[in-house]
């Protein structure tokens, strides 16, 4: 079977800094084209991966190095990280910790995935929430932050024009 994680056995061990956490989407497996959301917390480059990994049972946690173990024994890929920082990181571990001690039951488009990251952020008081319930799509930017993006851009292509010489 291929690694999806550890389950949590000691009370406690959560003690992780969720003041800065990483909405992680990655690639699905099979007939899966949605993928999967995860939710790492903890120092940037040392993050612990949460996610819910079975359609009944308690969520799971891997380190950096079973995180990228669980991508290559599931011919995964990660298709996109988004950092958010939470105002309340203290909520957020509480939270986190008692979804890891029960049981998880997945239930397709609502209780999955990205429910289990969405609830944890608005624990911590983050205000991110997915506009989808399909991962590969969920941590997509939303059309408004596409728009200010290009507005931007394009005033500061407008702005390099202006400067250029014999303007």
């Amino acid at each position: 079977m291929a690694y999806d994680g550890e389950i949590l056995t000691q009370s406690g061990f959560l003690n992780i800094d969720c003041s800065n956490v990483a909405v992680v989407a990655v690639s699905g497996a099979g007939p899966n084209v949605c993928g999967h959301l995860m939710l790492g917390a903890g120092s940037s480059g040392n993050l612990t991966y949460f996610h819910v990994a079975l359609v009944r049972g308690v969520p799971k946690y891997m380190s950096e190095v079973g995180f990228q173990r669980y991508l290559k024994d599931n011919k995964k890929s990660e298709i996109r990280r988004r950092y958010l920082a939470l105002p309340d990181p203290n909520a957020a571990n509480l939270y986190l910790e008692g979804l890891m001690a029960n049981t998880w039951t997945w239930g397709v488009l609502p209780n999955n995935c990205v429910a289990f990251v969405e609830e944890v952020i608005h624990a911590g008081g983050g205000d991110w929430s997915s506009y989808s319930n399909c991962p590969s799509v969920a941590i997509q930017d939303t059309i408004p932050v596409r728009a200010t993006r290009f507005m931007n851009q394009l005033e500061n292509e407008i702005y390099q024009l202006y400067r250029a010489p014999g303007h």
